[in-house]
């Protein structure tokens, strides 16, 4: 991943905030969020397929998605590259999150159709509190602004992921 300057970083008012709870173990849920197979099954908007390239879960690790989809103007694909920065199993997971083409090289946000100020890097916390059997998952996502196309992707990929848990617990 690049590096990055402070212009480069999301503003704390640029983030998509979601609570959900689920009647399930903290464990799964995080599962969900760090096995491949279980990620790919619920991530992303609702039509969209994904395929993880590499998820390594170890502060450091790398991320590498593909996300595609059917659009008005034919077959899209994006691709996502990161790092873990933060893996506190079962209640905290955070990575980085950059465009990239499908080789992993990190694109301008411009590429993708994003306002030139949208950042490089944006960052995704995942935090997890089991109550009575409950889990309740805050996830952030720093870059993104709360009316954006991408917020509406998240609520739509965690309406897939309370499904999946649901089927699973």
């Amino acid at each position: 991943m690049p590096e990055t300057t402070p212009s480069d970083q999301p503003s704390e008012t640029q983030s998509v905030v979601i609570e959900r709870t689920f009647a399930v173990p903290a464990a799964l849920v995080w599962k969900m969020w760090t096995e491949p197979e279980h990620f790919a099954a619920w991530y992303g908007p609702d039509g969209a397929t994904v395929t993880v390239s590499e998820m390594e879960v170890s502060v450091g690790g790398a991320r590498r998605i593909t996300m595609e989809m059917q659009t008005p103007g034919g077959p899209m694909q994006m691709h996502f590259g990161g790092e873990h920065t933060t893996v506190e199993a079962p209640t905290r997971l955070s990575y980085t999150e950059a465009m990239t083409d499908a080789a992993g090289t990190v694109l301008p946000p411009s590429a993708m159709g994003q306002p030139d100020d949208h950042p490089v890097l944006t960052e995704i916390t995942v935090e997890l509190a089991e109550a009575d059997g409950a889990t309740t998952m805050v996830m952030t996502h720093a870059g993104i602004p709360a009316d954006s196309p991408g917020a509406a992707g998240w609520r739509m990929a965690l309406d897939k992921l309370a499904a999946a848990v649901a089927a699973l617990g």
